[in-house]
């Protein structure tokens, strides 16, 4: 039986890429090795760095003036390197708090400065992202997370911020259309749009950098790891790799542009059934739905187990919602393909017309 996979963390790739990954743990290229033990030295993997990073500026459209370099830890390092490198300690930092990973990031700012909310919607356990916040002007930079994947809510548009911007786009980088020079730094996680596990994206404006007053350990330097392109230490090669595979298959789509109609479609298409489905209801305010992580409940929460084994038996994983909010989450990566919604939409129907 094919497998729909739904799955909120490592995402959904395509099966080309798995294909092609899978060749290269065997024999990789003209090499005679394999992927996994090829050095990160060699000039053949220092091109799969150099192409990764100029698919990222092409796909998304990066300026010249910014960098773009990978890096470890997952976006949960970023928490703590972005006030490190950006923040002296009697300085303020302004974070939107939006979900978990938000509020992750402003406790570790706070650490080494005076990182502070502007604007939180936990109060209401995270169902909207807040509206109508100022950015204050002698703060260091802005913070905000573009998408949240436990609680399905996305900002779908950003404010034009008078001072650096810095957003955590793990969860929706390369699904929609952003305006990189409206930011001064954007980071992800690989595991939801990129690639595997393993493996962190980091796109930033240097004109940001180099303006604190503390020493900085070399491995959470961006200078550094901008001047090591990459490979200041020995870096997730295989991670890397995939990554590259991905963005190439992302871009014979037809690029960012087209995977954001795409996700448009799939997002309509379940949240549409949501809506007129008797059984079902979103978690979240109706504007500030995720097109990624699709959260509901059911009205009779008695029948959840039901639901989730008859989604199990289509083939529908990892639609088990997270302990925060409940119910169920649908998360709709890139290689994700119209089709798999479509079998859900149709167990959710036809579970109505059983009940």
């Amino acid at each position: 039986m094919q497998k729909h996979n739904f799955g909120a963390g490592p995402c959904i790739l395509p099966k080309e890429v798995f294909e092609e990954a899978a060749q290269a743990v065997l024999s990789w290229g003209n090499t005679g090795l394999s992927i996994l033990e090829i050095s990160h030295r060699t000039p053949e993997f220092e091109a799969v760095v150099e192409e990764s990073c100029q698919l990222i500026k092409d796909l998304m459209g990066v300026p010249e003036n910014y960098k773009v370099i990978f890096v470890q830890g997952g976006a949960s390092q970023q928490f703590g390197m972005i006030p490190m490198n950006l923040l002296n300690e009697n300085e303020s930092a302004a974070y939107l708090d939006t979900g978990v990973w938000a509020n992750k990031a402003l406790k570790e700012a706070k650490l080494f400065g005076n990182a502070t909310a502007i604007a939180s919607s936990k109060d209401a356990n995270y169902t909207f992202i807040p509206k109508d916040y100022i950015i204050p002007t002698d703060a260091k930079y802005f913070h905000c997370t573009s998408n949240n994947t436990i609680y399905g809510t996305q900002m779908q548009s950003f404010p034009k911020s008078p001072i650096p911007m810095v957003c955590d786009m793990s969860s929706d980088i390369l699904s929609r259309v952003v305006n990189v020079a409206d930011f001064d730094m954007i980071y992800a996680g690989a595991q939801k749009n990129i690639g595997p596990a393993g493996n962190t994206v980091v796109i930033i404006n240097e004109d940001i950098l180099g303006k604190v007053d503390r020493k900085i350990s070399s491995m959470l330097d961006y200078k550094i790891h901008i001047e090591g392109g990459s490979m200041y230490n020995t870096p997730p090669v295989f991670a890397i790799y995939v990554a590259m595979l991905n963005l190439r298959w992302l871009k014979k789509q037809g690029g960012v542009v087209e995977m954001e109609r795409r996700n448009n479609e799939k997002a309509a298409l379940l949240y549409n059934e949501i809506d007129r489905n008797s059984m079902f209801k979103g978690t979240c305010e109706i504007v500030d739905r995720s097109h990624m992580n699709v959260c509901f409940v059911m009205h009779d929460a008695t029948k959840e187990k039901e639901f989730l084994k008859a989604a199990e038996a289509a083939g529908c994983i990892g639609l088990k919602g997270h302990r925060s909010v409940g119910g169920f989450r649908a998360s709709m990566y890139n290689a994700l393909p119209l089709a798999s919604v479509q079998v859900l939409v149709d167990v959710m129907a036809e579970f109505e017309i059983r009940n």
